[in-house]
């Protein structure tokens, strides 16, 4: 993991203590950074002044980590594994636990990931179109619903907030990235919508 200082410089390079590491999202809230790794499902942990990230969820427990969001009330961590479904991470025990959805399924192919109001939203690609999905946490499990009724999108990946609105990047270029040496033509556009319309 690198930081940079707002004029672009390098300024740290952070890496695990032990084993191999594939950075992927990362989440960061109230001076503590989250990494996830979507080769090998492990979760890492950076506090505020510390110089390694320390493991929260071992290589291999998981799959595919990818988006995660904390939810302080509970102190927890919310992670989505795109193979597994959606886990909740005790930051006191380091208890690993997967929600299910209502029926008693996980939900899967869910990519990036952000708290929004009471719930979360995330960005479901484990097929196309993509869309964007909103949950809470109840009872153990998941309660679901359709934050923009009928909207889709091509090749989804990540979302963020900006405290007034959500953002998202649709056709992300993720599969022409896997093809090789293909240019481009055009940059990825951002979708947005009112915070209070979407989070519910």
């Amino acid at each position: 993991m690198l930081a940079y200082d707002t004029r672009g410089r390098l300024k740290k390079r952070i890496l695990p203590a032990v084993g191999k590491f594939h950075p992927g999202d990362v989440s960061a809230t109230d001076g503590e950074i989250f990494v996830s790794d979507s080769q090998n499902g492990a979760v890492f942990m950076l506090t505020s002044g510390g110089r390694a990230l320390s493991t929260l969820v071992l290589p291999g427990t998981g799959k595919s980590a990818q988006g995660s969001a904390f939810d302080a009330a509970a102190n927890r961590l919310i992670v989505a594994d795109y193979s597994q479904g959606i886990t909740s991470i005790d930051l006191g025990t380091g208890a690993r636990t997967l929600l299910p959805r209502e029926n008693g399924k996980p939900l899967r192919g869910i990519d990036g990931l952000i708290r929004c109001g009471a719930g979360f939203l995330g960005i479901y690609n484990g097929e196309s179109p993509g869309q964007l999905v909103a949950f809470r946490i109840e009872g153990g499990g998941l309660k679901l619903r359709e934050p923009v009724p009928g909207f889709t999108m091509a090749d989804p990946t990540q979302l963020a907030s900006d405290g007034s609105r959500v953002l998202i990047v649709p056709e992300s270029g993720w599969e022409i990235a896997l093809k090789g040496n293909v240019v481009r033509p055009v940059g990825a556009s951002i979708v947005s919508f009112s915070r209070s319309a979407v989070c519910g």
